[in-house]
């Protein structure tokens, strides 16, 4: 097996690699098969050395096909193999059909299971050591219909036992053949329900839709066999996003022993409504965690005292509506970064706010309320002309996207924006073309960043992050990044640092710092406790 790729690619770009290797490099499909079954059973041997019963689940289409070699390599290795398949093989055509004939041959008919229905299952379940999914591949398109949704409830629960009454722990370990079966692999989607896989091995690229939206609770460990494809193969077709799972600290060149504050920039949080002091606290001691040079918070006045005694290292100011005399000269001189939107509300004095930061024209945040008085006022958009990083979750996303892109204007949900989150995060990056510079962060499981040109995946962080204030932590890293690392020289940074980049950084560092102080929890984590263990991560 080779180490984890980080290039991800969607269902048709496999496609168009795996026709390169047949048509091009004269490799037979059957081939790729044998090598796909050979992958899978060699793995099976590495993890599970003791195994000795193993029930393999065989579909329809290639995905069975490489379950049946699996179950042949393994009957001729001497274990006791069982098949469960809920089509007739017979049915199977071209390699999937050449599979399942060399497996009839290596057999006798009783070693076969060929029900229709799931009747065996418990028993055969019961029986084994290792189960094979191999029921459906990376072509599904729609939801799994209620009879393979069954057998995925028998290979899913913990206590199959428990239907027969005896209470016994019955749960088998999982392998999945280049997809968990049930998962959408372009969009990480359920197709209603999913073999839930302690192991996937993944055939010839990883599938975007592995490493985001549902398929954190059913891949299990991915890992990946090219199956012997060329590196010329892979140069003939572009990924269609790539994997991050670590900080790139290329990035945080170390700093000089005569640097002082004034070197690192010197961001302005805007937010904080009336009563609401909290969010802009977490995004300023974020950004001071992070590195920024200097820290102001600009918010309603009732909030002072809360700030003051939270923040100290923070300078605060007060705006108040017509209050324009804030902004003077010597606020937007000396401020290189502004984030906005943590707390900030929707009225008229938000509203304001935004307003003027957009026409402070220095290279810009926009995140909660921010993001929402654009999706209600997009003409404030229009006037962006600094480079911009906006971090929506599904529910703000859904809110910038309503009504563009339809006949019917009808509002999008969160629900619409987490069916496909790649197309969603293009459509995002579509609705700001008209600004210079604008990444995209589309947050939650498997975050996406997309500046127009290159679409990442973060594949770190966990379920204890959804808690209060995760997003305003993430914004105060994002702006107290961009106030070290926009600017610095090519002396100063060991590679050439875009505004894409550095967003990513603060996706990972963010997640990673989660990771580690939660080490596999998925509760018990507060917004706060990320910033406290950023300095563990940071150099």
């Amino acid at each position: 097996m080779q180490d984890l790729r980080h290039e991800l690619y969607t269902v048709k770009s496999v496609v168009e690699l795996e026709q390169i290797a047949i048509k091009q490099f004269d490799i037979p499909a059957y081939e790729l098969m044998l090598r796909a079954g050979q992958a899978t059973f060699d793995l099976l041997l590495q993890r599970f050395s003791t195994t000795r019963n193993v029930l393999v689940l065989c579909g329809a289409g290639n995905n069975a096909g490489d379950g049946y070699v699996v179950a042949r390599l393994a009957r001729q290795a001497g274990l006791n193999v069982r098949v469960i398949s809920l089509i007739d093989p017979e049915s199977l055509k071209n390699e999937a059909r050449q599979a399942y004939l060399a497996w009839s041959d290596a057999c006798d008919e009783s070693d076969q299971i060929t029900e229709h229905d799931v009747t065996s299952a418990p028993i055969l379940i019961e029986e084994c050591d290792v189960i094979i999914d191999a029921l459906l591949g990376t072509g599904l398109q729609r939801p799994v219909s209620a009879q393979w949704s069954d057998l995925m409830d028998l290979v899913n629960r913990s206590s199959i036992g428990s239907l027969k009454g005896s209470g016994k722990d019955l749960s088998k370990p999982v392998i999945s053949v280049d997809i968990p079966s049930g998962l959408y692999a372009d969009t990480g989607c359920i197709a209603g329900n999913a073999i839930k896989a302690d192991i996937t091995v993944c055939f010839i690229g990883l599938k975007q839709g592995m490493f985001t939206a549902d398929a954190g609770d059913v891949c299990g460990e991915v890992v990946l066999d090219d199956l012997g494809l060329p590196e010329q193969a892979y140069k003939k077709v572009s990924c269609d996003a790539r994997l991050i799972d670590s900080p790139n600290y290329a990035l945080l060149p170390e700093r000089k022993s005569a640097s002082h504050k004034g070197r690192f920039g010197h961001v302005l949080i805007v937010g904080g409504n009336k009563g609401m002091p909290g969010a802009v606290i977490l995004a300023a001691r974020a950004a001071l965690r992070s590195g920024a040079g200097l820290v102001t918070i600009l918010t309603e006045e009732t909030n002072l005292a809360a700030i003051a005694q939270a923040v100290p290292e923070a300078m605060v100011k007060v705006y108040s509506l017509g209050d324009d005399d804030v902004f003077s000269e010597t606020l937007t001189d000396s401020i290189t970064h502004i984030a906005i939107g943590m707390g900030l509300g929707q009225d008229e004095w938000s509203s304001a706010l935004l307003k003027h930061c957009i026409s402070i024209k220095k290279p810009l945040l926009v995140d909660a309320d921010g993001l929402n008085l654009l999706a209600s006022s997009m003409q404030d958009k229009e006037t962006i002309s600094s480079p911009l990083v906006i971090t929506p979750h599904p529910g703000e996303a859904a809110r910038l996207l309503s009504g563009t892109g339809t006949d019917t204007n009808e509002a999008l949900s969160s629900a619409d924006i987490q069916k496909d989150r790649f197309a969603s995060i293009r459509k995002l990056r579509a609705r700001f073309d008209d600004v210079k510079s604008c990444t995209v962060v589309l947050k939650g499981a498997g975050s996406l960043i997309y500046d127009g040109k290159q679409l990442l995946v973060c594949n770190q962080g966990n379920a204890a992050m959804a808690a209060p204030g995760m997003g305003d932590v993430l914004s105060g890293i994002c702006i107290g990044l961009m106030a070290q690392l926009m600017h610095l020289s090519s002396v100063e940074a060991e590679a050439e640092v875009s505004l894409s980049e550095i967003t990513a950084l603060a996706v990972c560092l963010h997640a990673g710092a989660a990771d580690r102080y939660t080490k596999g929890k998925t509760r018990g984590l507060l917004a706060s406790d990320v910033i406290d263990t950023l300095p563990e991560l940071l150099r």
